[in-house]
């Protein structure tokens, strides 16, 4: 519920129905006034004559509990939306960082209160567990048995009000109830209803005998980092370089090196900013993946201050450690990935790309861009092909040519070039199922002058053909 409305005042948010305004959801002086969800609010406000009624907002609602379930993730790695109104949190090995799970609820109820939210916390081996003792339970519930469900209403196994009111006509109104009753006949009844609207499918995962995996939206981080403060900070800097060692830490125990790094800070009023960066290469080296966050925490708005400061290494891959030369020169390799790395960061990955081989006779074809940071193989370099080549080729004019062989003499930049010596011919076909009909085919040249310099040139089409005119010579690259 909004935190600007005194907690005693029963309040509804009110949503379009068939016969007018229906209560949407409604707070905890609401619900003990006896206002029920889905009831008509005109009907509610004959119950409870100081209900007041807000428009909802489900759109808003979804977007600012979305914004609430990532932020919940500083109580565990795994979290998910539970339903319109409610989160759910992987707490596994965590609740000792908080000084015990009494005290992780105390911290979670303190901080929502402190984010303008009134929380109904519980914590219990199983999500449905968790579920019941939450809406149906005490305000703060903490259970090791899951059945501590047993003395709750029904409605605490999740259920449509459909299910829920069959079995209140079966004379089953309590948890214990359903345990209690043979499953055979039950089973019958509620064989062919759907897994998340049967009873018995509900009650077994609730009680832990069926599986009920968190779907969390992130798969959780390979390593994580954190600082929590005693007081809110507005820059997060000063904590970077100790989170980053910390990291660095984790992964060189396992020979793992970051391709995608994840900082969050988690603000007190419930939201949270990520900054991510990634590296073209496995990397665990500490002054490097510091510097890629240089320039990019500028735009974090602090609000009122952050209190926890998270890095995870969100993708990793193995990194052994490696071992300098003799000569104590690094890997060449390495530079440029840290140069790719440090580019990407500085002018974004869009402004950024690397060749990547594309199958295609056609020499200016043969490459297309790709994504800087991906990790595919660069196209191998052939000897027979110019490092460098024009875009589009240069047409040069050929004052003497051998016959089926390479111009002796041609203009080109406004320079006579004479042919000393040359390679070839290499026959590239069009490419029938991209080129028109009227493509010629060319025949390449591998030539070289009198001062050394050395040119590939390529003939485009043969006398006759019958797809133009006479042929025409260019100029396709130059070779180092």
């Amino acid at each position: 519920m909004e935190g600007t409305v005194p907690d005693d005042v029963p309040v509804v948010l009110s949503a379009e129905g068939h016969h007018g305004p229906v209560v949407h959801d409604l707070n905890e002086a609401a619900r003990s006034a006896g206002v029920r969800r889905g009831a008509r609010v005109v009907d509610m406000r004959a119950l409870c004559p100081a209900l007041q009624a807000v428009p909802a907002s489900p759109r808003g609602d979804a977007a600012a509990l979305t914004r609430l379930m990532f932020w919940a993730r500083r109580w565990g790695p795994h979290s998910a939306t539970d339903g319109a109104d409610g989160l759910v949190v992987d707490t596994t090995g965590t609740a000792h960082l908080f000084g015990g799970e009494a005290a992780l609820l105390s911290d979670i109820e303190a901080r929502f209160a402190g984010a303008g939210v009134t929380a109904r916390v519980a914590l219990a081996p199983t999500w449905g567990a968790a579920w019941g003792l939450a809406r149906f339970g005490p305000a703060r519930a903490v259970s090791h048995d899951p059945a501590d469900l047993y003395p709750l209403p029904i409605a605490a196994l999740r259920l449509s009000e459909e299910t829920l009111l069959l079995l209140r006509r079966l004379g089953l109104r309590r948890v214990g109830d359903l345990a209690a009753i043979p499953r055979l006949p039950l089973m019958r009844r509620f064989g062919r209803a759907p897994a998340w609207d049967n009873p018995l499918t509900r009650l077994d995962q609730a009680m832990g005998r069926l599986a009920e995996p968190i779907g969390a939206p992130e798969p959780p981080p390979d390593f994580v980092a954190q600082a929590r403060l005693a007081e809110p900070v507005m820059d997060p800097t000063n904590w970077l370089p100790g989170l980053v060692q910390d990291l660095v830490a984790q992964m060189a125990r396992q020979d793992r090196g970051c391709r995608r790094l994840c900082l969050s800070v988690f603000r007190v009023d419930g939201r949270r900013r990520d900054v991510r960066v990634a590296t073209a290469a496995p990397s665990r080296e500490a002054d490097h993946l510091l510097r890629l966050f240089q320039g990019r925490l500028d735009g974090l708005d602090p609000g009122f201050g952050f209190d926890l400061i998270r890095l995870a290494a969100e993708a990793t891959e193995p990194l052994a450690t490696a071992q300098v030369g003799l000569d104590g020169n690094a890997d060449t390799a390495l530079h440029l990935s840290r140069l790719i790395d440090r580019l990407v960061s500085r002018f974004g990955a869009d402004a950024v790309s690397r060749p990547l081989p594309f199958e295609s006779h056609l020499p200016e074809r043969s490459q297309t861009r790709a994504d800087a940071l991906r990790d595919d193989p660069p196209p191998a370099p052939r000897p027979d092909r110019p490092l460098r080549l024009f875009d589009p080729p240069e047409e040069v004019r050929v004052l003497y040519a051998v016959p089926e062989g390479p111009p002796a003499l041609f203009v080109w930049r406004r320079q006579r070039i004479a042919v000393t010596r040359h390679a070839g011919p290499e026959r590239i076909a069009p490419e029938w199922w991209r080129d028109s009909p009227g493509t010629r085919l060319r025949d390449y040249f591998r030539i070289e002058d009198a001062t050394g310099r050395r040119l590939w040139l390529y003939r485009e089409g043969l006398a006759g053909d019958g797809r133009g005119g006479m042929p025409r010579w260019f100029v396709h690259g130059v070779f180092a």
